[in-house]
């Protein structure tokens, strides 16, 4: 499994535009998963373009929530693929999506990939079960870290966790983890980065971060 990240606030490729947002593609052996798109749809293609990603290969859409440093790359990524889109059951309607899937309880998505469902009635992340146990994506974990991996628990252990992680200093939520890659929002990266240097990988659009295979 393979996470490639397209849009962040930092530029881990010099060759990508940053901006304030995120997105990033979740490929399992099965299905290539879009997670948000970032706030600037031109932003987005032009990233994905430089990466070498084609939109039309792109299996579904998963949004975490509904703010628009998420979704707001959505309506031309879907002018180029009209693909499945899986939103939380708070978020407006997008633009230009004709297969809307709303999540409210968790429920598995695709072979190996979870929704935590909307928690704190704002946000959903994403959960893939891999032979080394869950990786949880995040948007923004408005509802808490906390919550978010109580919810993953009953999937499994959780081993990674990427995306933005708001103002989480939990810290020690973190121990029994392998890989910490904070990005976006979260508000405290220098102070994981120091208290976990073996786990901690650096974000930025461009940074690739491969894990095992899809848990059969």
């Amino acid at each position: 499994m393979k996470i490639t990240i397209i849009y962040d606030n930092t530029a881990w490729n010099r060759n990508l535009k940053p901006d304030w947002g995120f997105s990033c593609l979740v490929e399992t052996e099965k299905t290539t998963l879009l997670f948000d798109t970032g706030a600037n749809g031109d932003i987005l293609l032009n990233n994905m373009e430089t990466l070498g990603i084609d939109p039309k290969n792109i299996d579904a859409v998963f949004i975490s929530h509904g703010h628009w440093d998420h979704t707001g790359g959505l309506s031309k990524l879907l002018g180029l693929n009209p693909v499945r889109v899986f939103i939380p059951v708070s978020c407006s309607e997008p633009t230009g999506a004709s297969d809307v899937v709303r999540i409210k309880k968790m429920r598995e998505i695709d072979d190996g990939m979870c929704s935590t469902g909307e928690l704190n009635g704002i946000e959903q992340s994403l959960a893939v079960k891999t032979d080394r146990g869950i990786v949880v994506i995040a948007g923004c974990s408005h509802p808490g870290v906390d919550n978010i991996l109580r919810a993953v628990s009953q999937l499994g252990k959780t081993v990674a966790i990427v995306g933005g992680l708001h103002g989480f200093d939990e810290f020690e939520l973190l121990g029994s983890m392998e890989t910490v890659c904070p990005t976006h929002c979260t508000q405290y990266i220098h102070q994981i980065r120091k208290m976990y240097p073996g786990k901690y990988i650096e974000g930025g659009a461009g940074k690739i971060i491969e894990f095992g295979n899809l848990k059969k």
